[in-house]
Order: C-alpha cells, then sequence, then structure tokens
C-alpha cells in the first residue's frame, strides 16, 4: 500500500460526521486540547512498550547466547552475528524505507516545526520502533528518548492527519505536544518533557496559551500511561543526598566551566564522526549495512568482555554512584564512551544521544567529586553530588537548554536537595560554552541535515538539466 492509500484508510475508519462536527471547531481551545489528550496517551504508550520492546530484545539476546547458539557456535562469534544482525535491521529500515529516521530524530520533528522537514507518520512510527529495536538491542551506545521524541511528535502529526485539522497552529501544537509526550515517556519526567519544548524547541514553538496547555497535557497523560505500565519508580535509583555545605558551590562552578569546554568538543566531534561515515559509505546501502553490521558485531563482543562501554549508559549510572571504582578507571571509561559514543550515533544507526550524555556527565562527574574529595576532606560532600551535577552540566552544554537539564535530573533521580549546585553547575556549563561559539547539538544537526537535503536536490537539478543540454542542438535544428 502507498502512503496515500494508508492515510485514506484510517482517515475512513472515523465517521465523517463526527470528524466534520468535532473540527469544525479545530480553532478553539476545547478541540485542542481533547486532541492533546490522546497524544500524550498514544505517546505514553508507544514510548513505554519501546523501552519494554529493548529490553525483550536485550534480554533474549543474553539467552540465546547462553542457551542455544553457544552450542553450535563459538561464544565470540554467536555474540558478533547476534549484534551484527540486530544492528543491520536497524540500518537497513532507516535507509530503505525512511532515511530521516537516522540517528536521533529531535531536529527532524525541530524541521517539522520551523515547516523545513516533512512528517512521514507512517514511516517514522514504525521504523523508529523496530529499527531502534535492532539498533539499541544489540549493544551500541544510543538512547531510546530520540525515538521516543521523534515517534510522539509523528504521533502529533498522524492524529492531525486523521482528523483532518487544517489550521496551522493547531497542527503545530499538536506536533510540539507529541514531541512533549515522547520525552516524558523515555524518563518519567513530564516536567523536563514540558521544559524540553518550552526551552530547547524554543526557536520553533510558537508559544500561546493554547499551545503550551497542549503541551502539558500531552505530557501529564504520556506520564500516566508510562507509571501505569512501569511503575511510578524514579528511572534512576541512587542514594539520596542532603545538601551541600555552601562553601563546595565554587568547585560545582568549576566542574561547570569544564563541562563548558568540553561540551563544545563534543558537539564539533558529533558532526565530524557524521562526516567521517557519510565519506565511509557514500550513502550506499552494501556499504551502509556492511559498516552498520560491523559496528554492532564488535559491540556484542564488547558487550562481552567490556560491557562499561557499551548499551545506553542509564544502567551504569547507579552503579557507578554505589562506589567502588577509582579516578582514574572512571576517566579511562569516560575516554572509552566518548569513542563508543562517537561511532554508534555518528553512523546514523536509530536511536538518541540523551542517555549518553547522561552517563558521560555521571562519569566524568563522579570521577570529579572523588579528586575534590581526597583534596578537601574537611567539607562534608559526596562524589556522587558531581556526579548528578555533571548529568546535567553536561546536557546544558550540548544541548544549551539547562533549566531542562536540572529537571530531568532531578525527576530521574529523585534528588531534589541538589538544586542549587545542580543550577550553579549547569549555568557555568552554558555560560563557558557560549563564551567559546559552541552551538547547540541539535541545531548543528538541523542545519547539517537542511545543507545536506540542498546538495542532493542541486545535484538531481544538475543530472535533470543534461539531456537536455545535450539534446539542445536538436532542438535548434528542428525549429529551424
Amino acid at each position: 500500500m502507498t502512503a496515500r492509500e494508508i492515510t485514506h484508510s484510517l482517515l475512513h475508519k472515523v465517521p465523517k460526521d463526527t470528524i466534520n462536527q468535532f473540527l469544525s471547531i479545530d480553532k478553539k481551545p476545547i478541540s485542542v486540547l481533547l486532541l492533546s489528550v490522546i497524544v500524550g496517551l498514544l505517546s505514553g504508550l508507544i514510548g513505554s512498550y519501546f523501552q519494554k520492546a529493548v529490553h525483550l530484545v536485550s534480554d533474549n539476546r543474553t539467552e540465546w547466547l547462553s542457551n542455544q547458539i553457544v552450542s553450535m557456535l563459538p561464544l565470540g562469534l554467536a555474540a558478533f552475528l547476534i549484534s551484527a544482525i540486530l544492528a543491520i535491521i536497524g540500518y537497513y529500515l532507516t535507509h530503505r524505507f525512511c532515511p530521516e529516521a537516522a540517528g536521533s530524530g529531535i531536529p527532524e520533528i525541530e524541521g517539522a516545526m520551523d515547516g523545513m522537514r516533512p512528517v512521514r507518520w507512517w514511516r517514522v512510527i514504525p521504523v523508529k520502533f523496530f529499527g531502534g529495536m535492532g539498533a539499541l538491542g544489540s549493544g551500541m551506545v544510543l538512547g531510546r528518548e530520540g525515538p521516543t521524541v521523534q515517534m510522539g511528535g509523528a504521533i502529533g502529526r498522524m492524529i492531525s492527519d486523521i482528523f483532518r485539522v487544517r489550521n496551522q497552529d493547531t497542527r503545530h501544537s499538536l506536533l510540539a505536544a507529541g514531541a512533549a509526550g515522547g520525552l516524558t515517556a523515555a524518563f518519567n519526567a513530564p516536567l523536563a518533557g514540558i521544559m524540553f519544548v518550552v526551552e530547547e524547541m524554543r526557536p520553533q514553538f510558537r508559544y500561546t496559551l493554547i499551545s503550551i496547555k497542549a503541551v502539558i497535557i500531552s505530557a501529564v497523560m504520556a506520564n500516566i500511561v508510562f507509571r501505569y505500565i512501569n511503575g511510578q519508580a524514579a528511572v534512576i535509583t541512587m542514594p539520596q543526598y542532603h545538601a551541600p555545605e555552601l562553601t563546595s558551590l565554587s568547585l560545582f562552578l568549576l566542574l561547570g566551566v569544564l563541562f563548558g569546554i568540553f561540551g563544545v568538543i563534543f558537539n564539533s566531534l558529533i558532526t565530524k564522526s557524521q562526516d567521517f561515515f557519510s565519506q565511509l559509505h557514500h550513502n550506499n546501502r552494501k556499504r551502509f549495512l556492511l559498516v552498520g553490521g560491523s559496528i554492532g558485531g564488535c559491540f556484542g563482543l564488547m558487550l562481552l568482555y567490556m560491557p562499561q562501554i557499551t548499551g545506553g549508559g542509564i544502567w551504569l549510572i547507579p552503579n557507578i554512584t554505589e562506589g567502588g571504582y577509582a579516578a582514574g578507571f572512571l576517566l579511562l571509561l569516560f575516554v572509552g564512551r566518548i569513542v563508543t559514543t562517537l561511532i554508534c550515533f555518528g553512523s546514523g544507526a536509530p536511536g538518541g544521544i540523551f542517555a549518553p550524555m547522561l552517563a558521560l556527565g555521571t562519569l566524568f562527574g563522579y570521577a570529579f567529586g572523588l579528586i575534590v574529595h581526597n583534596m578537601f576532606p574537611e567539607m562534608d560532600i559526596e562524589p556522587g553530588m558531581f556526579a548528578i551535577a555533571g548529568m546535567g552540566a553536561l546536557f546544558a552544554a550540548t544541548v544549551r537548554a539547562p533549566v531542562t537539564g536540572i529537571l530531568l535530573v532531578i525527576e530521574m533521580t529523585n534528588n531534589y536537595y541538589l538544586i542549587l549546585p545542580l543550577i550553579i553547575t549547569s549555568l557555568g556549563a552554558v555560560i563557558f560554552a557560549q563564551m567559546l561559539g559552541g552551538q547547540p547539538i541539535y541545531s548543528q544537526l538541523l542545519r547539517r541535515t537542511l545543507k545536506k537535503d540542498k546538495l542532493q536536490q542541486q545535484d538531481f537539478a544538475l543530472t535533470q538539466k543534461i539531456p537536455a543540454v545535450t539534446n539542445a542542438p536538436n532542438a535548434e535544428r528542428e525549429t529551424q
């Protein structure tokens, strides 16, 4: 079935009279808010079950290794093949059916909110869901928040199309509401989901009382669905820290400065890694799948021998804060995860970068905390405080959304007493990143996508002109 046929069949499943009566007032607040309820419910549903699907694939991969395939193949070869196949599924679905589903997907939603990118929801939702299952399930260093934000935004556009919403402001509000619901469902963080749209997407978001209400309602409904399916506990189980001494706040500012410097470097490395892989496969499908399968297979091996540098990293955060790691080892792990993050995200796999960044912030923050604790033992501070501050600071420095980062970390870890050091660390990171001329990561990725599309359109136009040039003499001869 073509995309037009799919949309046509979905539209005709709802009685026309009902649609027309409901949407004859699509400019009025009540219809927008009711539609945002539907968007939030569906975003929470698909985000929650996407998480379960990724865990199911990861668990089955381990079971296959331990029970069945090892009896036929050596352990290393079996691990390589399973993860390579899972990764190839993700790369193939993306390249064959929906190239815009590659990577995070958040720049695509931002571009759509600006009217510069299409939202082919009938392709994005299945490709991002099943492609993300393969890529994340293979053990690659990717997060699920990018896919859930893109799928949430796609759901917002789907609801607009199904209910024949013609008002552009309403369509825009539902798209933003879906993005907020998607992020909420990824991290059980409704405040962060709302603030992400208002703060990070501020250049694209059309702020009105109706649009902000739609975003809030969608986030709330998505969170209710998430908690009904997964429980109400925080996503990350960590110690509950008390407020640090006021004399130690300067150390949190210093940590923020360091993350501000690193954030600019990290964003630059992300775009360079994407350029490297583009030159490596030249968008050729066979090369693309060969590169992707090789990466996935290698991460299957690393899952056996170096699991700390694989996966999104959310599971790693509580392990770090429980202690038992030396500062030197954490810094080595920090460097290792930088490399693996650049490889996985730069290769074009369908997955996000939120979770890997949070893990990086935790690693460097906890190492910094250990060093500070040894240098100033008289201060009543624990290294885990700097780990939590580091999570928010790296997010603030790269995404350039400090309030979102603060709320996200607090909601994920339930450490409300660290609000002041989080603010200081994140503010320091943002200020220094701006002083160094760094740009927000998603803005950079969107500009890169638009530039790439423009070049492709120019190449296509050039190839279309070649026959016209060759046939020009014949045309003149016929005229004469």
